[in-house]
């Protein structure tokens, strides 16, 4: 028994033992890659998934950053506005601070004064609070309504107190007005909101990416035997459509006449093309192999399986659980501290000394500063940076929350096809009938006789041929049998190359060498094809589904990290269990429908665990929805990405382990970042209260806006030493 190479030892093929029965491969069907992307724009198919709720997807903040408004339904349209609105007012900004009485203090310049110049401060300060300042005190809305305050809440708090302080202090002479702190207050918090904005922006395209694999057209077979081209969505049940060579199945349905091969990979996330005749039923948005196909309607529109996985798409995308950010709680609290706190210094002081005007700069220094410029920018700055960190390791991050919810996890679940394995077919043993034959020799014979055929497994023997280095002999008179194999003529001697079908069409037996790797075969998953030379049977040949090398050690790594590892497939339970065994894997689920696999991760979740799920194909994309992470492999279909979180550039199980390396460091950066932010807090409101006044230690509005800057400059610091962070776990 003879291994071509050392990862393939291990490895099973898509279909299990029921494929080493199904027959030879004299067909010329396109490989899977050819179907990683929808075949077929999507144009006429009408689909209505827009009333979708979006508010409830994963980026829904709560009742923290979900407060801000309808900004759960574009991202987009949040981001662009945060964008031009910081711009804007950052440019208006920049009169204020050079005509501020304060700011020319401590800096020791004096800006060219003009009739009116002591009037530019206020006036461009209440500019930049009306343009840049008003969508806060918006978004506080549904925060107060739900009487659950948090980051809105207490900006819109301290930028009305400094406005309406600054306002008096203008027009009644109470001193410095607090205008270059409100605009600088209200700047970075549109930038910290960008920031924000861009890092969460998420497409949600799953559904969208599932309607475009629905053909737009569709030819309708007439009575008279003649065919018509109309819309896919005007196809009715019972109905008779044609479907050409490589064309898209427009309906669910049963073949009544041709045989063919049909890619149902975007569906069943498998390899191998499945054959197909006459009372064989076919799922709506697969691709046709090499013949044509006649087919009656039995299902449309909602009806369809597809139409069915976009369902759970949209029922896993509405159950996300609302999680909020940890910077939303933090404001929250502040808010009711920073209430507490004026409300005490104004009574204790009112008590002490009587109300006077700088008991009011007390209370309205206490409001200001309670929401210092870092807490708005500590969790921003540090996704910004996470997000480029991530795309330099190939990690591309759709769902800030979904990289938050990384570090959770406990349970991560592969998809098998494509992901853990190569999604394609490689020859993984052989052996000879007679001990004494050259096996070399026997796989190029094979190789050479399979030259002109496209087929999937014909594809691996030639590629195990290559790998070896092997030179093929000249082919003559090749010739494609269907549904059995082929049939060459190689250096003057007839050769046939197929599966079991081939020798029954032959009348061969198997030699009991032969016969008993078959039989082991089978056990492991493996499809099995035999090499028959002048009217012998002299190689026998088993074709699985490739593990990729760098699996092993990503599993290795995630139980290093404490992490349990499952894997999904729709493969036989021999195959999955040799996958796994073969990985260390600790929880197989295996024959799984695709619409089980999103029960599997529901299934997983009431047990307690937190489950990332890591897949690549259509129906996998319920599954990623529903897990509490989402992670797509980057070179799968469309819709599996635009359900996913966070996606793999790469195909590469190695890059998990990054996800989870990433997560952990940038949840410990943006503790430490909050911690910055309540530290300053902690210290910053006693001194603005007046707690250490009687020792003459007092905290000025103007000083406090001062330190306020200077915790924001730590945070920003800190938030940069992200970008050291080791995810090289090669």
């Amino acid at each position: 028994m003879n291994h071509p190479t050392p990862e393939h030892r291990n490895a099973s093929h898509a279909h299990g033992a029921a494929a080493a029965s199904s027959g030879g491969h004299g067909h010329h069907a396109p490989p899977p890659a050819a179907q990683s992307t929808p075949p077929a724009a999507h144009g006429g198919h009408t689909h209505t998934h827009g009333q979708h709720d979006r508010a409830s997807h994963a980026h829904d903040h709560g009742g923290g950053h979900g407060g801000h408004g309808d900004h759960g339904v574009d991202h987009t349209g949040h981001e662009a506005m945060f964008r031009r609105r910081f711009w804007v007012s950052t440019l208006l900004s920049i009169p204020v601070l050079l005509y501020s009485p304060a700011l020319q203090r401590w800096l020791g310049f004096q800006a060219p004064a003009f009739p009116g110049s002591q009037w530019v401060p206020f006036l461009f300060g209440l500019v930049v609070f009306f343009y840049g300042g008003v969508p806060f005190l918006q978004m506080a809305v549904p925060e107060l309504r739900q009487r659950r305050p948090g980051m809105m809440s207490l900006i819109s708090l301290a930028i009305s107190v400094a406005l309406v302080y600054s306002v008096a202090a203008q027009i009644l002479g109470l001193g410095d007005s607090f205008f270059w702190e409100l605009v600088t207050l209200i700047d970075v918090m549109l930038l910290g909101h960008w920031l924000e904005m861009r890092s969460v922006r998420q497409a949600s395209g799953a559904l969208d990416e599932l309607a475009r694999l629905m053909p737009d057209q569709a030819e309708r077979v007439l009575p008279d035997g003649s065919t018509e081209t109309v819309p896919a969505r005007a196809l009715r049940v019972g109905d008779v459509v044609l479907v050409r060579p490589g064309a898209s199945i427009p309906a669910d349905g049963e073949v009544i006449a041709g045989e063919s091969h049909v890619n149902e990979a975007m569906l069943t996330g498998e390899a191998r093309p499945v054959p197909k005749g006459p009372g064989d039923q076919v799922i709506a948005g697969t691709i046709n192999g090499e013949g044509s196909l006649r087919v009656r309607v039995t299902a449309v529109g909602d009806e369809t399986a597809l139409a069915g996985i976009m369902r759970l798409v949209e029922q896993a995308q509405r159950s996300k659980s609302r999680t909020q950010v940890l910077a939303d709680r933090a404001a929250g609290w502040l808010f009711y501290i920073a209430l507490a706190t004026a409300l005490l210094t104004a009574v204790l002081w009112t008590l002490a000394t009587g109300f006077n005007l700088d008991v009011l700069k007390r209370v309205v220094t206490v409001l200001v500063i309670a929401c210092p410029h870092a807490l708005g920018l500590a969790v921003p700055l540090v996704v910004a940076i996470t997000t480029a960190l991530g795309a330099k390791n190939g990690i591309l991050i759709r769902d800030r929350l979904a990289l938050e919810e990384a570090r959770l996890v406990d349970t991560v679940l592969f998809d098998k096809t494509g992901t853990l394995t190569r999604g394609e077919f490689g020859v993984v043993e052989w052996q000879l009938a007679r001990p004494h034959d050259d096996p070399q020799a026997a796989l190029a014979v094979a190789a050479a006789a399979e030259g002109d055929s496209e087929h999937l497994i014909a594809q691996a023997i030639r590629r195990a041929a290559a790998e070896q280095g092997l030179a093929l002999p000249p082919v003559e008179d090749f010739q494609a049998l269907a549904g059995r194999g082929v049939r060459a003529r190689v250096q003057g001697r007839e050769v046939y190359v197929g599966g079991p079908r081939l020798l029954e069409m032959l009348n061969l037996p198997l030699p009991p060498v032969l016969d008993e790797f078959r039989r082991q075969a089978g056990a492991r998953g493996h499809s099995v094809v035999y090499l028959v030379e002048d009217g012998q049977v002299r190689a026998a040949f088993a074709v699985a589904d490739v593990i990729r090398p760098e699996s092993y050690t990503a599993v290795e790594k995630l139980h290093a990290m404490g992490l349990q590892v499952a894997m999904v497939t729709g493969d036989s339970r021999a195959a999955a269990e040799q996958v796994a065994q073969a990985l260390g894997i600790d929880q197989v689920f295996a024959e799984v429908l695709p619409e089980h696999k999103d029960r599997i991760v529901a299934d997983l979740q009431a047990q307690g665990r937190k489950v990332a799920m890591v897949g690549d194909g259509v129906n996998d994309a319920p599954a990623l929805a529903r897990a509490d992470v989402g992670i797509a492999i980057g070179s799968g279909t469309d819709v599996a990405i635009e359900s996913a979180g966070i996606i793999l550039v790469r195909s590469n199980p190695l890059d998990v382990v990054k996800i989870f390396a990433l997560s952990r460091a940038s949840y410990r950066k943006m503790v430490e970042n909050l911690a910055w932010a309540a530290g300053y807090n902690i210290v910053a409101l006693p001194l603005a209260a007046g707690v250490l006044a009687p020792w003459g230690i007092d905290l000025s509005p103007a000083v406090g806006a001062l330190l306020m800057s200077m915790s924001t400059i730590v945070v920003a610091l800190n938030a940069q030493l992200l970008r050291r962070a080791r995810l090289d776990v090669a």
